[in-house]
């Protein structure tokens, strides 16, 4: 069975994730299928990057999510356009639906002091 889950990378202590696709036997930073996207949690807001089309195809295929990618999936709003998915929605429009909503989340807001 495959699993949508976390892999880990960067240096010690200061970690960050690739979002990959992997036989559920295989070791967290072992063998993988296909890199789904991107995931720090150590900036201000968390930076997300999540390749939509493709982790449509693997859910669509029968991958099961870990319960940690759920919540980052949850976060983004992506199981509302996974639901227009599975109703016939147009890929390309959820995409781009995605994109905008990655800029909108992923500005900075810089605070200078006096």
């Amino acid at each position: 069975m495959v699993r949508i889950r976390l892999r880990r990378v960067g240096a010690k202590k200061q970690p960050s994730y690739r979002i990959v696709a992997a036989d559920k036997e295989a070791p967290r930073d072992g063998r993988f299928l296909e890199i789904l996207g991107f995931y720090n949690p150590r900036t201000e807001p968390a930076t997300i990057s999540i390749q939509e089309d493709r982790v449509y195809d693997w859910l669509s295929k029968g991958a099961q999510p870990s319960e940690s990618v759920q919540q980052i999936l949850n976060s983004i709003g992506f199981y509302e356009r996974y639901d227009r998915f599975k109703q016939g929605e147009a890929v390309e429009t959820l995409v781009q639906e995605a994109q905008a909503a990655e800029a909108k989340r992923n500005v900075t807001v810089k605070t200078t002091t006096v």
